[in-house]
């Protein structure tokens, strides 16, 4: 069974740097870049992705988009005070919880039983390489090095660069 995953959205879109150009567009582009960010992150895990917006309407708004579940609030109540509820009411009912956001009563309200990180932690995961990706390209420098085949790998181990075979090594006078 997979976690579930809040994101504080505005939180992300302010702080992180890569929305930048996107906010500057407008902040619908910006959320489509988040929610498109978050799917391909997560769309090949059991995790639930709940995305939490500002919002202006007098009910609660919720909607799924490619498998992510957007809730905008309601008018008057913060997106913070609603992944604090929902986090609550998740831990109640014994599912493991992951908040991402930069606000501190935010992120306490994880614990006891959850984790949170920073908008920067998760912008680092959105674009870091798939663990299997990551994995077989450090195999892959590993076995270069071995073999001599890395022209950049300097050995720690070696005391001197090697000598060509038909040079010898000229004793200094004093």
């Amino acid at each position: 069974m997979g976690r579930e995953i809040f994101v504080d959205g505005y939180n992300v879109i302010q702080c992180a740097p890569s929305f930048q150009a996107a906010r500057m567009q407008s902040l619908a582009a910006a959320r489509d870049q988040l929610l498109a960010l978050l799917h391909n992150r997560y769309r090949h895990t059991p995790h639930q992705v709940i995305v939490v917006f500002d919002g202006n309407e007098t009910l609660e708004q919720v909607c799924h988009e490619r498998r992510i579940r957007v809730i905008y609030s309601r008018h008057g109540e913060t997106a913070d005070s609603v992944i604090t509820r929902l986090a609550a009411s998740a831990r109640a009912e014994g599912r493991e919880i992951e908040i991402y956001s930069d606000d501190i009563e935010v992120r306490q309200a994880a614990s006891p039983g959850g984790t949170a990180q920073t908008t920067a932690y998760l912008e680092h995961q959105v674009y870091a390489a798939p663990r299997d990706v990551e994995r077989r390209a450090r195999h892959r420098i590993a076995m270069r090095r071995r073999y001599g085949l890395d022209s950049n790998y300097i050995d720690e181990e070696e005391d001197e660069p090697p000598r060509s075979p038909g040079k010898k090594k000229k004793k200094k006078r004093r």
